[in-house]
């Protein structure tokens, strides 16, 4: 079980708002702006997403710009605690209501009276407890366990979930008139991989808070690092990306977090979809391949940067013209003799190689060559 009361503190408001305010990509500055406009009411609200995308975050915002701002925030998982225990847990109960109970108990209703109840993978109640949570919302009163007096309540309850309740009310694991009561403003977090706009500024935040509080000096990440988190997929979203940053931060040997500090999975890189082929899209590849090479090598070999790169594109070329001479200085817009020397400097070519080329040249080029 897990419960969290929160009162309204400075400190705590100011966080929660520097955190909102990290978010950058279009997606979700327009979600900020709907939160804005939703906040000041007392309306549920139902919030749904992928675990760990942000979902509590939102939720503590929502309560932070409404008028409840100064009373108890409560946070609850509906997930974490044993079915035979919940009603208790949720409505209170009286001294020997059940074994156990030595003594009366508030509920988290109870707790939350005046503020804000979180009520965190809502799809996870049983069955017999969202009856029961349905007459709540609806005559604002809880009744404890073992008694039959009811208190009047004044909460607004924010839910959120993980999974489809539509189909969980299809497959009837989830009541349909409750849906609809808590499901009065809908808010969908879309995960980081569909938000890339969000990845560095959020890892950015995360690398300052960690460094704050492991007192950790002055750390940035290196251009390698950003184009690693920028295309990885984050199946486990804004939680993964924060446990990269601290851990990175753990590992970093000077002051710049590199790619092998972040060991991310291979497995989980952004696949991009082949372009149509043009010249314009032409370029607009070979610009993004340099720009990759130029970050590695800026932090590998700066001064060789230049020469890297020729030796490089000869390399290639070479392959591409299967190691055929004349199509290879043609491909390029060299003479034969510069590039048969950078070859032999190379050590890709013989100084004893004979210049005629006997070798099958490239299929792409035998007809424009």
């Amino acid at each position: 079980m897990q419960l969290l009361t929160l009162p309204s503190t400075p400190a705590l408001a100011t966080s929660i708002r520097a955190t909102a305010q990290v978010f950058e990509d279009p997606v979700s500055r327009a979600l900020l702006a709907h939160l804005r406009q939703i906040a000041p009411s007392d309306a549920s609200v139902l919030i749904i997403g992928e675990t760990g995308t942000g979902k509590e975050l939102v939720a503590r915002h929502v309560h932070q710009l409404s008028h409840r701002h100064k009373q108890p925030f409560v946070a609850v998982n509906c997930g974490a605690f044993a079915e035979s225990l919940v009603e208790a847990e949720l409505f209170g109960h009286e001294k020997g209501a059940f074994t156990g109970a030595l003594a009366a108990k508030a509920g988290w209703f109870e707790e939350a009276d005046g503020g804000t109840l979180f009520l965190d993978e809502i799809g996870d109640l049983p069955l017999a407890i969202q009856v029961k949570l349905l007459r709540v919302l609806q005559e604002q009163e809880v009744v404890r366990l073992g008694s039959r007096k009811s208190t009047p309540i004044n909460v607004r309850v924010l839910a959120a979930t993980n999974v489809n309740l539509e189909q969980a009310i299809e497959a009837g694991h989830f009541r349909e008139d409750l849906y609809y009561r808590l499901n009065v403003v809908s808010l969908e977090l879309h995960p980081l991989r569909e938000r890339p706009g969000d990845i560095l500024p959020l890892a950015r935040h995360f690398l300052h808070t960690y460094r704050q509080r492991l007192q950790h000096g002055p750390t940035t990440l290196s251009p390698c690092a950003e184009e690693a988190l920028t295309q990885h997929l984050w199946q486990g979203n804004i939680r993964e990306l924060e446990n990269v940053m601290h851990h990175s931060l753990l590992l970093c040997r000077n002051q710049t977090i590199t790619v092998q500090d972040l060991r991310l999975s291979s497995s989980r890189v952004r696949r991009h979809e082949a372009p149509t082929p043009s010249h314009t899209q032409s370029q607009d590849g070979a610009l993004d391949l340099l720009q990759r090479a130029f970050r590695k090598l800026f932090e590998e070999e700066p001064g060789a940067l230049h020469e890297t790169v020729e030796d490089t594109l000869l390399r290639a070329a070479y392959e591409f013209c299967h190691h055929n001479q004349v199509h290879t200085a043609k491909l390029l817009g060299l003479s034969r003799n510069v590039t048969r020397t950078r070859l032999i400097k190379l050590g890709a070519l013989s100084v004893n190689t004979r210049r005629s080329d006997t070798t099958t040249s490239s299929p792409y080029l035998q007809q424009s060559l």
